[in-house]
């Protein structure tokens, strides 16, 4: 049951857009295809987010956070999707007009739009195994079927996708994480497909089934996907190349070692080892950064955050975010430095009776210089509760990211926040095809001691299938239950109770 006291987080998190999507055709003498991408506000990071975690979380905030949208078409005429891209899983899918969250008021899939088999002449039916969740408590069940896909001002023919008849969520996803995550691999035990990154690289769209991430600064609305480039204006220095990290003997998440961290407010710089070094996971699905409990007290503690168990979250004043100060993330050696002011979140409480955090009579810790005129802000990491760690948006605004699931790697380097130029260069094919990119000598790998899964499980709750396409085979049942099959996607019981 939702509890009596909750807070919102409002307008300062981040600026709250829908609107349509930029798509730019990559250049004519390179194999790349480039997306800008928007933000959209959504509800609720913290509950959303902490459904990835093993342990149950009281849900108490209400609030608003963002995600990576893209826009893309499937079928043949062209039906438009709104997309949000996700290196977190692996499946794209979209939702039917007659599923019973597409018909629920408000309209909740009119922004992200549907897709109507019936509709389109390149329709082909695969299965009836499509079943997915996500961090959120989201999901969807259907058929998975092949359409023609437009990206980029490309065309993709014969793409494997799910179709949403039940769904818990508005909204479709672009899913580009290894094919080992695929619903149909993890759900129902078949092989995998190629999903749309190998699927690029296959028909030739991109050389190689590589792509790069920029997600700029928490106040600028827009980001970009390069599906097999690298955009060297993006960044500053060079790129350095890590491991990705097998689970259980295989590759299914994009993990790297984090293998140090610092607090540096440019008198003196405070080290942190406790719980290092530690395997995480580099997540756009996931709005915080969630990282072992006692290395997220020893950040709390000399930065002047407090926990709230009855919020399971945390917070600080928002006069932090003018404080000079980095927490600095080191993978063996490349080193990500995350201005405060980047994990510093506008947040305002919305019910009266709410306990001061400064008054001295909470004792899981008090807030930092600023506090006292009761301006309290969302702070954005939290504890992983003793799951595989996570580094979501709150890390992934500082670094420019480039996923090389080709050769198992991911390069790092410090994003150049709100950079207004932009130089592609093609990620070509075999090992080091990564341009501008250097390997880390003995790069140090923590154990993965959980699998954080591709959050596949089942559909939330008792759903209604929509409309099935006419001449296809393939039975939708009108109850899906959970079986959490993957490590970091745990924490439904709090949506149960809500």
């Amino acid at each position: 049951m939702r509890s009596s006291l909750y807070t919102a987080l409002v307008a300062g998190l981040l600026a709250s857009s829908s609107a349509a999507i930029h798509l730019f055709q990559r250049d004519a003498s390179t194999a790349v295809v480039r997306l800008a991408i928007n933000r959209k506000a959504v509800e609720n990071p913290v509950k959303r987010d902490a459904l990835r975690r093993r342990q149950t979380v009281t849900e108490t905030l209400d609030n608003e956070e963002t995600l990576y949208y893209a826009n893309v078409s499937l079928g043949t005429p062209a039906q438009i999707l709104r997309l949000h891209i996700d290196t977190g899983s692996s499946d794209l899918w979209a939702n039917v007009k007659s599923s019973a969250i597409c018909k629920d008021r408000g309209s909740p899939c009119s922004g992200g739009g549907t897709y109507d088999a019936n509709s389109s002449s390149t329709y082909k039916f695969v299965n009836s195994d499509f079943n997915v969740s996500y961090a959120d408590g989201s999901g969807a069940a259907g058929d998975y079927a092949t359409d023609t896909l437009s990206i980029g001002g490309q065309i993709l023919t014969g793409l494997q996708f799910g179709i949403g008849y039940q769904s818990t969520s508005g909204d479709g996803i672009l899913g580009i994480g290894y094919a080992a995550d695929e619903a149909q691999v993890n759900a129902a035990s078949l092989k995998s497909y190629a999903n749309l990154p190998q699927a690029m690289a296959n028909a030739g769209l991109i050389k190689s089934n590589a792509y790069s991430l920029w997600l700029d600064d928490i106040e600028a609305n827009t980001g970009s996907v390069i599906f097999g480039g690298v955009d060297i204006d993006k960044y500053t220095g060079l790129l350095q190349t890590l491991p990705i990290q097998k689970e259980f003997d295989k590759y299914a998440e994009l993990i790297i070692t984090l293998s140090s961290m610092s607090i540096a407010n440019g008198i003196k710089t405070q080290n942190l080892n406790t719980d290092l070094p530690t395997a995480v996971i580099l997540d756009s699905g996931s709005s915080l950064t969630y990282l072992p409990n006692d290395l997220t007290s020893a950040i709390y503690t000399a930065l002047g955050v407090q926990y709230s168990q009855q919020d399971g979250a945390a917070f600080a004043s928002c006069g932090l975010a003018k404080e000079n100060i980095t927490l600095d993330f080191t993978f063996t050696s490349p080193t990500i430095s995350i201005p405060i002011s980047e994990l510093v979140l506008s947040v305002s409480s919305v019910e009266e009776g709410r306990e001061n955090p400064n008054s001295g009579n909470n004792s899981e810790g008090s807030y930092g210089s600023g506090g006292s005129d009761g301006n309290v802000c969302l702070f954005g990491i939290a504890p992983s509760q003793g799951s595989t760690s996570v580094l979501g948006d709150t890390f992934l605004r500082s670094a420019y990211v480039v996923y090389d699931l080709a050769n198992n790697a991911i390069s790092l380097a410090q994003t150049d926040f709100n950079s207004t130029t932009s130089h592609v260069l093609e990620i070509g094919t075999g090992a080091a095809s990564v341009p501008d990119a250097t390997p880390v000598t003995s790069a140090i790998e923590a154990s993965v001691s959980q699998s954080g899964g591709a959050r596949i499980a089942g559909v939330s709750g008792t759903v209604t299938g929509g409309s099935k396409p006419t001449g296809t085979s393939g039975a939708v049942s009108s109850h899906v239950p959970y079986e959490i099959l993957a490590g970091a996607a745990g924490l439904w019981a709090a949506l149960a109770c809500a």
